[in-house]
């Protein structure tokens, strides 16, 4: 479902309908949700397993998909999204998603113009440093 605004122009002598509407693909608010999602600190990744399996695939093939994890639902004026989220270890659970939460309200009430209800977020997994390290090491030696 695409959102579709109107966007009025000023004009001296007041405020005059745009001669045209403009449209936001759903994708388009989901996208803008992932990378701000992924700026926060203490985000590793979005996404679930099976979701960050297929993104490390399209990551070989330089196709990242920003708007893994993310789930948004868009009305006329409103929108409501739900993000799923791989946390770094040690941070505060609690503040990386209320971090999380701040940043896509932001990201879509200044970018995309819409009134965000809620946002959602999931937090399924840990990384643990030490995960990095295991998979530098070779297998056999």
């Amino acid at each position: 479902m695409a959102n579709t605004t109107t966007t009025p122009i000023t004009t001296g002598s007041g405020v005059v309908p745009a001669q045209g509407k403009t449209v936001i693909n759903d994708a388009v608010v989901a996208k803008v949700a992932g990378i701000a999602a992924r700026e926060v600190p203490g985000v590793f990744a979005l996404g679930g397993g099976a979701a960050r399996a297929f993104g490390a695939i399209r990551e070989a093939i330089n196709a990242t998909d920003l708007g893994q994890g993310i789930s948004v639902e868009v009305g006329e004026t409103q929108v409501a999204a739900d993000v799923t989220i791989v946390a770094e270890y040690p941070v505060a659970l609690q503040k990386v998603a209320a971090d999380v939460r701040t940043a896509i309200t932001r990201a879509i009430e200044q970018i995309v113009g819409l009134q965000v209800t809620e946002v959602n977020v999931t937090i399924n997994d840990v990384h643990l440093p030490s995960d990095d390290d295991d998979e530098q090491e070779a297998r056999v030696q």
